[in-house]
């Protein structure tokens, strides 16, 4: 055990579901995290609950945010080992029915977040001697889903942007790897609320209940592999966890 012993390392969308499972499994082999979220309330009983876990409410949308969260660690810790850009969210709509502004609304939190989140962490973990970004994207960045083309276009670019940011830091000899999870449907409360809004004939409705839905901690798993040691020579590629979902 302890495969994270030590390290030091931030959540984003920690509240609640995958960030949330990631942020336990990561304590439960010796890692201190940070969360963040924009929930306060659920955000800090989850820290609450987990032993080497602080909360700091948080919107990734903002730049003058993620400075302030890095600096917090810098003050608070010295350095920083992990950084997991989670946060997100969904919204069903077609490109004929998306308004711009939901679209834009899905690329500030997840595109442009990733983006602030790679942007200020990395002259932070490049002092503390390299680390691991773990960049969540989704399946939906690999198939068409005709529902949710704004949050697959965010996904899609926090795919490019891993392996971009995978490049500059190894050109640069930082010693930061940096990655993306392509995670398939699983069981967290944004899951359950958006398809809680789909019509039960909907296609994507019908795949997801023919291949069923992981756990959080499936995903919580491939997280801590990827911020271990275990995975020090692995960077600038993704990892997909759909249960097979996309393989046909």
């Amino acid at each position: 055990m302890a495969r994270v012993e030590g390290k030091i390392c931030v959540v984003t969308g920690a509240a609640s579901g995958l960030g949330a499972a990631d942020a336990r499994r990561l304590t439960e082999e010796g890692a201190t995290v940070v969360l963040t979220d924009v929930d306060e309330g659920r955000g800090a009983a989850v820290a609450g609950a987990l032993p080497r876990a602080v909360f700091l409410r948080h919107d990734v949308t903002e730049e003058a945010g993620w400075a302030a969260v890095v600096a917090e660690v810098d003050r608070r810790f010295g350095r920083l080992d992990v950084l997991v850009n989670n946060a997100g969210l969904v919204r069903f709509a077609s490109v004929e029915d998306c308004s711009l502004e939901e679209y834009r609304l899905h690329q500030r939190v997840m595109s442009e977040g990733s983006f602030l989140g790679c942007k200020h962490a990395i002259p932070l973990m490049a002092r503390s001697g390299g680390g691991s970004i773990i960049n969540v994207s989704s399946v939906a960045a690999t198939k068409g889903i005709g529902v949710i083309p704004a949050y697959s276009a965010a996904k899609g670019a926090i795919l490019s942007l891993s392996r971009s940011v995978a490049v500059h830091c190894q050109e640069k000899g930082y010693g930061i790897r940096c990655n993306a999870i392509v995670p398939g449907a699983h069981d967290t409360p944004m899951t359950a609320a958006a398809m809680s809004s789909l019509p039960q004939e909907e296609a994507g409705l019908a795949q997801i209940q023919a291949q069923g839905q992981g756990k959080p901690e499936d995903v919580a798993n491939l997280v801590l592999f990827l911020a271990s040691d275990e995975s020090r020579q692995i960077t600038g590629t993704h990892f997909v966890i759909d249960n097979g979902e996309t393989m046909k």
